[in-house]
C-alpha cells in the first residue's frame, strides 16, 4: 500500500524560507507525476508545484514561480518543495500527491490516486 508522509511545516515570519518533505513508501520507485497542492483556510484546494514522471520537466502556479522549487530525490523516494520569500497567503495545508506509473503530469486533483496527510504552514509575523 502507497503511503505519502509530508513533513516541514510550522510557522515561519514573511520573506523567510521552509523545505517540506514528502517520503513515499510502498512503491519500488518515483516513475509517476507527483505534485504538491495546498488547502487555505475556507478555501478549494489548489494545485502549487508538480513534476513528470522522469523528473525532467516541473510545473508552478503562477503565485509561487520564481519563489518556489519542486525536486526529489529518487533513490530516496523523497518529494521536496523548498519554499523562499513566503507570504501570508502561502498559509494552508501542503498536501503531497502521486499519480499512476509513467503517466502525464496534470493539475487536476481527480488523476492523483496517493495523497498524504498534509503539513501545515503558517505564514505570519
Amino acid at each position: 500500500q502507497v503511503r505519502l508522509v509530508e513533513s516541514g511545516g510550522g510557522l515561519v515570519q514573511p520573506g523567510g524560507s521552509l523545505r517540506l518533505s514528502c517520503e513515499v513508501s510502498g512503491r519500488p520507485s518515483l516513475d509517476y507525476p507527483m505534485a504538491w497542492f495546498r488547502q487555505a483556510p475556507g478555501k478549494e484546494r489548489e494545485f502549487v508545484a508538480g513534476m513528470t514522471w522522469n523528473g525532467k520537466s516541473t510545473f508552478y502556479t503562477d503565485s509561487v514561480k520564481q519563489r518556489f522549487t519542486i525536486s526529489r530525490d529518487a533513490p530516496q523516494k523523497t518529494l521536496y518543495l523548498q519554499m523562499n520569500n513566503v507570504k501570508p497567503d502561502d498559509t494552508a495545508v501542503y498536501s503531497c500527491a502521486a499519480g499512476r506509473y509513467y503517466h502525464g503530469f496534470t493539475r487536476d486533483t481527480g488523476t492523483y490516486e496517493s495523497w498524504g496527510q498534509g503539513t501545515s504552514v503558517t505564514v505570519s509575523s
